[in-house]
């Protein structure tokens, strides 16, 4: 059992929690919420060892082997399936046992290794890496390549696998899902229901903590708070909870000023000045009850389009890739004034080609494409983040988007994505993916499109923005096409499904949980 008695944490000079309790128990799956900055990484970093706390006492068992996932991309040219298996340290640690045994003749040493093999199941070792890097993408050609062939986003997955492969009793996972597709995030969601270990878990994705952990430790107010539950029912817990806290703080308002205007009225009287004096020192020793405080949600809404038009993009028989290689053909699709389409498939299937292909990134190699030119395109993917300068600021961006518009209309218009006066004038090179996100979700909706074209527009967005992106293409009136390993936002966006598999683009009848059902049945056909 992991035990927090009364731990006070620092980072540097901030005061990231005081004073915080709570248990977890061996094979519990716990999520970790708070805001930016609240001490959810530290908290992980303290159970690492790598920090101490200022006061209070953190205890678990010795024996325990914690793992957590490498933030840090190694470049090396060892094997993928190699590197993973490297995360099985006691197997390493006995193979080498076991190569100087060898080297020794020592035939003890050797017999007593291969006895720790067995209870380790160490000759299953390959398949169980192997299994784990298919769950998480990596097919059986990848496994074998070096890993620095991969790009940054793939390195992270193998570093996910290595921290699954360790044979672990408490399982750190920092946003895990961050460079998953729907795929893995599914698959990886099956895994740590099975695991048997302890999870602490950090993740921006309600769906995902929904289907694995059963209590939220929320990080809020330099307090820690336990809640019994998924994600959804610690936002109707602390929902309650605040309703409470307000209601007593609004109770002993009224009480304390009931005791101020007696003081304020009999001090001066000879006759009620006793009186007076006590109630001054009731007052001076009353704990009070502080106002419930909720951090102001984001909320941003999508301005109306302008013009709209019964088919603003149509294909037929196209075929998409890039230079003479083919990733889609025969594609035939038609995008309405209420279009709302979520696009599925594997990573690498097409479905980001698809997409510049309807944005004019893309040309057809053949077929015949059709743009509405009543057609007014919001376009959001991962590079757009690349291209915003890094020495200005939100409000120069803006300014660039809309030069005849006025600064404190700018201003105002920033300030609804949280950009304040002053980090509407922060350079945009010292932000985080987050904040650059928002921004380039503003210059976007700035410009009243008619077709939004999203493409994982939430990898780097907190749950109370995804939830305001949420509602505000719930209630956009324009066409959407969108890509997203978010499951809750794309089940509450989306009418329709379009399957991207094995180079076409088809309407796919059913859900979410549909699809996850075939793709299960698409593995094991081979």
């Amino acid at each position: 059992m992991i035990s927090f008695d009364k731990v006070t944490l620092r980072r540097g000079a901030k005061l990231l929690f005081e004073k915080g309790s709570f248990n977890l128990n061996a094979g519990e799956k716990m999520g970790l919420v708070g805001g930016n900055g609240t001490g959810k990484s530290s908290l992980f970093a303290l159970l690492r060892h790598e920090l101490l706390p200022e006061a209070g006492n953190v205890e678990f068992p010795d024996r325990w082997t914690v793992a957590h996932v490498a933030q840090e991309i190694e470049e090396t040219e060892r094997a993928a399936l190699d590197f993973v298996i490297d995360g099985d340290v006691e197997l390493r640690q006995l193979e080498a046992r076991l190569a100087k045994a060898e080297a020794d003749d020592d035939g003890y040493e050797i017999a007593e290794v291969h006895g720790e093999f067995m209870r380790i199941d160490a000759y299953s070792a390959e398949r169980r890496a192997a299994d784990l890097m298919l769950g998480l993408g990596f097919d059986e050609e990848a496994q074998y390549r070096t890993v620095s062939s991969f790009s940054g986003g793939w390195r992270m997955r193998l570093n996910l696998a290595r921290a699954l492969m360790c044979r672990s009793d408490l399982l750190l996972l920092d946003e895990p899902t961050n460079h998953l597709d729907l795929e893995a995030i599914l698959w990886l969601q099956d895994w740590l229901k099975a695991y048997e270990g302890t999870v602490l878990l950090i993740s921006h994705d309600r769906n995902f903590l929904d289907a694995v952990v059963d209590r939220i430790l929320e990080i809020s107010g330099q307090k820690l708070t336990l809640y019994t539950g998924t994600y959804s029912d610690y936002e109707r817990q602390r929902a309650e909870r605040l309703m409470q806290q307000q209601a007593m703080f609004e109770k002993q308002q009224r009480q304390i000023a009931h005791i101020e205007s007696f003081i304020t009225r009999f001090r001066a009287k000879a006759t009620k000045a006793r009186q007076a004096q006590s109630r001054i020192k009731a007052l001076a020793k009353l704990e009070r009850v502080a106002a419930a405080h909720v951090d102001t949600p984001f909320t941003f809404s999508f301005r109306e389009p302008e013009g709209m038009a019964s088919a603003l993009f149509e294909t037929t028989k196209a075929s998409i890739g890039y230079g003479d290689k083919t990733i889609l053909s025969n594609v035939s699709v038609r995008i309405g004034g209420g279009t709302r389409v979520g696009l599925l498939g594997r990573n690498g299937a097409g479905k980001s080609t698809l997409i510049k292909l309807i944005a004019g990134e893309l040309e057809a190699q053949s077929g015949e494409v059709k743009r509405d030119r009543k057609a007014k395109l919001g376009y959001f993917a991962q590079h757009q983040l690349e291209l915003l300068r890094p020495d200005q600021s939100p409000l120069w961006h803006m300014k660039q988007v809309a030069p005849n518009a006025r600064e404190q209309e700018l201003r105002t218009y920033l300030g609804t994505f949280d950009f304040t006066d002053k980090t509407a004038f922060q350079e945009t090179g010292t932000m985080s993916g987050g904040e650059k996100s928002r921004l380039v979700l503003a210059t976007i909706i700035w410009n009243r499109p008619n077709l939004l074209l999203l493409d994982e527009p939430t990898n780097h967005l907190d749950l109370e923005v995804r939830a305001a992106l949420t509602l505000a293409l719930q209630d956009f009136t324009g066409a959407v096409v969108l890509v997203s390993h978010d499951t809750a936002l794309i089940e509450t966006v989306v009418d329709n499904y379009w399957l991207i598999d094995k180079g076409r683009v088809s309407p796919f009848d059913g859900d979410l949980a549909d699809y996850k059902a075939y793709r299960i049945q698409a593995d094991r056909a081979g």
